[in-house]
């Protein structure tokens, strides 16, 4: 059976693109997309990735139709640089055995959730 061999895209509709695009970029290290076909997309590193279907009123999905997780190598450092910037993030006080997590809206109230992966899925 062939087999997706990864995420290739997340495309989200936004009220400004461009400043969405550029905060993504600040605050997270995603590149933005490749203004032209010469150019290098951005990379990810190998690692565990999750595709899950969930029920639609979780409120892991904050009313939305889809939630973006980021993974990240050190959460806290992570944290530290996004507070340092003005955004507000909340670090789950709870350890999972899969890792540690925070959460936090990007500029158009969009959730995001950072991963810092641990037990079985640590790298």
């Amino acid at each position: 059976m062939e087999r997706v061999t990864g995420i290739g895209g997340l495309f989200v509709a936004a009220r400004d693109p461009e400043h969405l695009t550029r905060w993504y970029a600040e605050h997270l290290g995603l590149d933005a997309p490749p203004e032209t076909y010469g150019d290098r997309s951005w990379w990810q590193q190998a690692g565990p990735t999750v595709v899950a279907a969930m029920p639609a009123d979780t409120p892991h999905l904050q009313g939305r139709g889809w939630a973006l997780n980021l993974r990240v190598r050190d959460l806290d450092a992570m944290v530290a640089q996004l507070r340092a910037a003005a955004v507000e993030v909340t670090v789950d006080p709870e350890p999972y055995p899969n890792g540690r997590f925070a959460d936090l809206l990007d500029p158009e109230g969009n959730p995001v959730q950072l991963w810092e992966p641990g037990g079985v899925d640590a790298p």
